[in-house]
């Protein structure tokens, strides 16, 4: 009898292990790459420290802006066919060798509209603030030395090699910031000294990731592939750079109309907001993963509101503590950051709203749907340029500026639901 009366209350412990036990696989792989985002957190948050610091606030604006412009250019690079890389990546390994050929070759073709598009970001955002050998600089370290480093680390993301990506992440992470403090302790300034000190950084992360976490294949060219592919990797680029256009474009317009110091305040508040995004990128990266091999992963509306709501709740409790922080401790980032620090707190629903834009354009491009991604990513970056001209021309006080924001993410939240969400009612494309 005690057996029996026993049996129906160890049912629902029972069921817990039979859950765990089935995806032990799935959490060890995502501790493996959650680690990787808590070691990148870290020097992340030394790097910005360090620079933060260093720089006057008006020359750190003028780089966070210009690496902001450099991030966004650096999808260029390759025609956007780092998509059809990482697919083989996670589908048919076999073919990388065959794949990274074609990277090789479509990287060196796009070299010269990557020159076309930067200098006309120039003379459009820069021209009157940042001299153009700075932001030549930046936008070579960021496109033709960082970028090609994200691809080692999302080939071995791919891969499933989670535990490689995540020390590859942070040794590189740790590179940039032992450039940023080694830059602190050099008898130089300026944004032009830490603009070499960048490309020494990244040159040596390149070095390192091709050197050492590069799957080894033989390199064949096989045009009819890529042929086929090209279409679709455009798409892709075009939506990557319109998706950090209208993730970045706040930056360009706050230099452009507020000019370099209020562009440096914007930029440090929105970089700590950028550090709550680390361990929800990784979550996104393996969401995506498993709706490339069941894109109806997603069809239950509990499961889809669910991820939402934790996504929003971890990135606004992140900041909610780092707003805490700095308003007891307002120097604890350093004296430059204290400026900034009694704004952070007013910008407490960006984090999430910012992330969950970002997740949902990612499922788009998981069920392959990338010509609507690109679609309704530009849809957004002009929402997001109209509503941010309107804040920046008509509100003159910071802390109000930065307290509309949260209107503003608000406001671009619901549009990119709609878009997605009704995009994602129409069949998933095959892979």
């Amino acid at each position: 009898m005690m057996q029996a009366s026993d049996t129906p209350k160890r049912r629902p412990f029972a069921r817990i292990g039979t859950f765990v036990a089935e995806r032990r696989g799935l959490v060890r792989d995502y501790l493996s790459a959650i680690s990787g985002a808590g070691g990148r957190l870290v020097f992340s948050l030394a790097y910005f420290i360090a620079l933060a610091n260093t720089l006057s606030i008006a020359e750190f604006g003028m780089f966070a802006t210009a690496s902001a412009a450099g991030v966004m250019l650096s999808r260029i690079l390759a025609f956007g066919f780092i998509s059809a890389l990482y697919r083989t990546a996670t589908i048919r390994p076999k073919l990388i060798g065959t794949f990274t050929a074609g990277f090789l070759l479509l990287g060196a073709v796009s070299l010269p509209l990557l020159a076309a598009a930067s200098y006309g970001v120039y003379l459009i955002f820069f021209a009157s603030t940042v001299p153009l050998a700075v932001f030549a600089a930046i936008v070579f370290a960021e496109a033709l030395l960082w970028r090609p480093v994200e691809v080692v680390l999302i080939v071995n993301n791919g891969l499933g090699k989670f535990g490689r990506a995540a020390v590859l992440s942070i040794v590189t992470t740790a590179f940039r910031a032992l450039g940023a403090v080694l830059f602190m302790l050099s008898g130089q300034h300026s944004v032009w000294v830490w603009s070499l000190f960048y490309i020494g950084a990244n040159a040596a992360s390149l070095l390192l990731a091709f050197g050492f976490y590069y799957p080894r294949q033989r390199l064949r060219l096989r045009t009819e592939l890529y042929l086929r592919r090209l279409a679709d990797s455009i798409y892709v680029a075009g939506a990557e750079v319109l998706f950090y256009l209208q993730s970045e474009f706040d930056k360009l317009l706050v230099l452009a109309i507020g000019g370099p110091h209020l562009a440096g305040i914007y930029a440090i508040i929105m970089r700590l907001v950028d550090l709550t995004a680390i361990p929800i990128r990784t979550f996104s990266m393996m969401l995506v993963q498993r709706m490339m091999r069941a894109p109806d992963l997603l069809s239950r509306l509990r499961v889809k509101s669910g991820i939402e709501g934790g996504v929003f709740l971890v990135s606004t409790l992140a900041l909610a503590a780092l707003g805490i922080v700095l308003h007891f401790f307002p120097n604890a980032l350093g004296r430059n950051v204290a400026e900034a620090a009694p704004l952070v707190a007013l910008a407490i629903g960006v984090p999430g709203l910012r992330n969950l834009v970002e997740y949902q354009a990612e499922l788009l491009f998981a069920r392959g749907q990338t010509a609507i991604r690109a679609l309704n990513l530009g849809l957004l970056a002009g929402l997001k340029a109209v509503l941010l001209t309107y804040v920046l021309t008509t509100i003159a006080d910071t802390p109000t500026l930065v307290l509309s924001l949260n209107i503003v993410f608000l406001l671009l939240y619901l549009a990119s639901a709609l878009l997605t969400y009704s995009a994602m009612r129409k069949p998933a494309k095959a892979i």
